[in-house]
């Protein structure tokens, strides 16, 4: 017996409705706030990231904490300034021997330490060794050289730090014989290592020596003793006012002040190549080593400081190349002082300017006129974090910098830089390495390059398959085979990435390796085996091909698939000994010239498109099922076969989903981690071919910001990098919905 429905206006209906109404405002409220908690989400990923991000881009900053004389003996003269790292004591060496430690706060002087001279013997030169070793050197005129270390002995009394400043003799505080014909030493250089140590000087007759020795430290009393030997470099054939040598002791650099620079090679006393440093006919006024001592800054009196260091020509001799220049003013540049852990400098002028550079990012930090008179002297603490600068008067100012991440600029990130040591300019990412002389290579360039690669290689692999055969499935297929297809597709959503990517590392890779000709056979062979199939299957009798249900014809395909794959496998040894000289990873390279690494990407292709397949596949199927009945049944009743009404109706219909499902495909492969993270090699070289790895920003950040230092340039550029990688699927998936929006807008009337 049918239930009767109350009367629409009795309580009972009332009390229905208002319970429906209620219910339906509150799933309104419920979508609205989970809709825009989601955007919220996303809106603050994307602020958090430009926080983090944001310091790098801040321009550098100066002050100036206070201004005093020098603390200094009436008449000397400032041969060097330095500062402990703390940056609360700092050091006046002067050519009269004296070695004054004063406050950098105030000037006041905490310590003056006279150095044990040679009696009678007057100063002729000085040397400063690598800033780290805190060693200087004056050379006598009476041949000798006298070595000392300002040194700071940190304690904690009552809980407070104390640095209490002296000064010590590495070598002895005898001193070193380097001529024995007693000639004055108008220039000297100093190295000091931790087995040797070298000097190279010129005497005032323009002979060039160098006197090295092994050192011995005694069992007793850690006292250094060193045996010096004495050689001829050159006879004096030139007036050079400049002379340095590198830490690792094999290099003399010599200059004049006209432009001319002698590279002499100290293992090597035949050879020495003599370049014109600057070509604009100046003069040089400062000559420095960057830190690492691999390239020379050549300051001149038009104030322009260039970098130079040894590029290898096409017979592979190193020979010292200009590769940038920097510009202070117009005035003679006085100073240059380099940063002890960075590639940065900072250089003063006879007007008293301060320019802070740094020569990677190739960028002018800042300029600022500090000083009234031309500027003598500049120093930099071993931090970067302060600076002393002298002027010809004697007046000093102290300087607190702020300059925390300069390796950063646009040209850094997304140029071709000229690295040390490098052959030509070119995109290098290389973050860290374990020596403080390392040069940042910081480009985005190849591991953005990597993303884009390791998606393109995905999608090649995994978009006509999950079309083709979603297509297929939604079509073509019998409902009961969909309804087992389908399914068994979407739970390979559910695999783990991180399963994904071991397989293709450890299984796929080398098998990829070992049959390499069979896969390349396989591509051929499988397409035509089906084109053969389909056209013998249509070559039966009627009777056999009614024997199968429509929508059956896929599960025929299983058999002739793996019958095709198991042929090629077996074919693999006979093409690979036939075509490829038995061999087939050196015939690649010796004919083709390309290098083959296991973890390449053919692997992360494949690996890859298993994981994108099921979403392409899943969004796809649903699109093209989607597809009104009545649109397909009007087109086959007008006449249309099943594949005109395929290719004309349902796919144009379906296109905006379609169009979707390869989208977001792409944005799960390009945001993928796991997978390439393991199948890679994680190698960040910008290479096209299939059989070279990459390294993917995502990969990337996974591999290296547990070892980063927090707040540091490598910890922001890896934010940077995320945030790149934020910006290239937010703008790719609106470029996505766009296009679905119109393609949606122009199909709908059908």
């Amino acid at each position: 017996m049918a239930t009767s429905l109350p009367p629409i206006d009795s309580p009972a209906s009332q009390r229905h409705r208002q319970r429906r109404r209620i219910k339906d405002r509150l799933a309104k409220y419920f979508i609205g706030v989970g809709g825009l908690g989601v955007i919220a989400a996303v809106a603050l990923i994307f602020i958090y990231l430009v926080y983090v991000v944001f310091p790098l881009f801040l321009s550098g900053e100066l002050d100036v904490e206070a201004r005093y004389k020098t603390p200094a003996q009436a008449g000397s003269q400032t041969l060097l300034l330095a500062m402990e790292e703390q940056t609360e004591i700092a050091v006046r060496f002067d050519n009269m021997g004296t070695a004054t430690f004063f406050n950098t706060e105030n000037g006041s002087t905490i310590e003056t330490v006279e150095a044990e001279l040679p009696l009678g013997a007057e100063i002729t030169s000085f040397a400063v060794a690598n800033p780290h070793t805190r060693i200087v050197a004056y050379g006598m005129d009476d041949g000798t050289a006298v070595v000392l270390r300002h040194n700071y002995k940190v304690s904690y009394p009552d809980d407070v730090r104390t640095i209490t400043p002296f000064i010590d003799y590495p070598m002895g505080e005898e001193p070193i014989v380097i001529d024995e014909q007693e000639r004055a030493l108008i220039h000297l250089a100093i190295q000091d290592g931790e087995e040797q140590a070298m000097i190279v000087a010129i005497t005032d007759d323009g002979e060039l020596l160098i006197s090295s020795g092994e050192k011995e430290v005694s069992f007793l009393n850690d006292e250094v003793s060193i045996e010096t030997e004495t050689s001829t470099i050159s006879e004096g054939n030139g007036d050079y006012k400049f002379v340095l040598l590198n830490k690792e002791m094999d290099t003399v650099y010599l200059a004049n002040n006209k432009g001319d620079v002698v590279v002499h090679n100290v293992t090597d006393p035949e050879y020495s190549e003599q370049v014109e440093a600057l070509n604009l006919k100046t003069d040089i006024s400062s000559f420095e080593f960057l830190t690492g001592d691999i390239s020379i800054l050549v300051g001149n009196d038009k104030g322009n400081i260039s970098q130079w260091f040894p590029v290898k020509d096409e017979n592979g001799t190193p020979r010292l190349t200009w590769i940038r220049e920097f510009s202070l003013g117009s005035n003679v540049v006085t100073g240059l002082a380099t940063e002890h852990s960075r590639k940065g400098f900072l250089a003063i002028d006879n007007t008293g300017q301060l320019g802070v550079f740094h020569s990677t990012a190739e960028q002018v930090i800042m300029k600022e006129a500090l000083m009234q008179t031309a500027a003598q002297q500049v120093a930099i603490a071993p931090r970067a974090n302060a600076a002393l600068i002298e002027d010809e008067q004697g007046n000093i100012a102290f300087i607190r910098l702020h300059n925390d991440h300069p390796e950063v600029s646009w040209s850094s990130l997304w140029g071709k830089v000229w690295y040390e040591s490098y052959e030509e300019p070119d995109y290098i990412w290389q973050s860290s390495s374990a020596s403080n002389d390392f040069e940042p290579k910081l480009s985005l360039v190849p591991i953005s390059f990597g993303t884009i690669k390791a998606a393109f290689y995905a999608m090649l692999f995994a978009v006509p398959l999950a079309i083709f055969g979603a297509i297929y499935t939604a079509y073509f297929m019998t409902p009961k085979m969909r309804s087992m297809v389908k399914p068994t597709i979407e739970i390979m959503e559910a695999l783990p990435t991180v399963i994904l990517g071991f397989l293709a590392g450890l299984w796929l890779a080398p098998l990829l390796e070992q049959y390499l000709p069979a896969v390349i056979a396989l591509l051929l062979l499988l397409p035509l085996s089906v084109i053969a199939a389909s056209y013998i299957w249509h070559s039966m009798p009627g009777h056999i091909q009614n024997n199968l249900p429509d929508g059956w014809l896929a599960a025929l395909l299983i058999p002739l698939i793996l019958l095709t794959g198991w042929f090629a496998f077996a074919l693999n040894h006979p093409l690979e000994v036939w075509l490829f000289g038995g061999n087939t990873q050196q015939w690649l390279d010796r004919e083709l010239g390309v290098s083959f690494d296991q973890r390449n990407s053919l692997v992360v292709g494949v690996a890859m498109g298993f994981a994108v397949i099921p979403t392409i596949f899943s969004i796809t199927e649903d699109a093209i099922f989607g597809v009104p009945k009545h649109l397909t049944n009007g087109s086959l009743a007008l006449g249309a076969t099943p594949w005109q009404t395929l290719t004309r109706v349902v796919i144009l219909t379906a296109s905006p989903g379609i169009f979707s499902a390869v989208m977001i495909g792409f944005g799960r492969a390009v945001g993928e981690t796991m997978i390439v993270l393991m199948a890679t090699g994680n190698t960040p070289v910008m290479d096209l071919s299939i059989f070279q790895g990459m390294r993917t920003l995502s990969a990337n950040i996974a591999v290296e910001m547990p070892e980063s230092e927090v707040d540091s340039t490598h910890y922001r550029v890896l934010f940077l990098a995320a945030l790149v990688l934020f910006m290239f699927t937010f703008f790719f998936n609106t470029i996505a919905e766009v296009v679905r929006q119109r393609l949606r807008k122009k199909y709908s009337s059908l």
